[in-house]
């Protein structure tokens, strides 16, 4: 259940290929979160919200269009796979809504896959946390993958900590004496 921040300068593209790019992004994302596309529930969850901004470079206005996408995913949605996909994706789909060259677009596109921490979505005047979410989409099943991704998630970051401390020098007189 993507929400996107879309920035897209006025007349950038034509309202066809707008479109077009807009149910692509979606498709895109909702795949990338490990949905089915088609599921009529993560579609209707997946929104695009559209900006028009007045892009400068260098201080001067802009002399070909500038893109920016903000997907943001709740927790333990994007690993670095996928959000690597997601720029990469994002940035193929607007060089075929421009109809030009992927080498020529992509230096022009900006794409900033971001997740949530657990429990900072809210909805319905409710937070939800991704357990919830998946369930709600994709059914009980869904519920036990996204709490087993949250709980890989949460594993792997103890044990970068751990390694960290581990890893740090340590000097009992001097931590003894800047103990209070």
């Amino acid at each position: 259940m993507p929400m996107i921040d879309a920035c897209i300068p006025e007349g950038a593209l034509t309202p066809e290929a707008e479109a077009k790019l807009f149910e692509e992004l979606t498709n895109i994302l909702i795949r990338l979160e490990g949905l089915d596309p088609a599921n009529e529930r993560a579609r209707a969850a997946s929104w695009i919200f559209v900006h028009r901004p007045r892009v400068y470079v260098a201080g001067a206005a802009a002399a070909t269009p500038r893109y920016r996408f903000i997907p943001v995913v709740p927790e333990g949605q994007y690993d670095d796979a996928r959000r690597a996909a997601v720029v990469r994706e994002v940035t193929e789909a607007v060089s075929r809504a421009e109809g030009r060259p992927l080498d020529e677009v992509g230096t022009r596109v900006w794409v900033f896959p971001t997740e949530l921490p657990d429990g900072h979505w809210g909805s319905r005047g409710q937070l939800w946390r991704l357990p919830d979410i998946a369930a709600r989409l994709a059914g009980e099943d869904g519920r036990r993958a996204a709490q087993d991704r949250l709980s890989e998630r949460r594993r792997q970051a103890a044990v970068a900590l751990l390694g960290a401390v581990s890893a740090a020098p340590f000097d009992s007189a001097a931590d003894a004496a800047d103990a209070p």
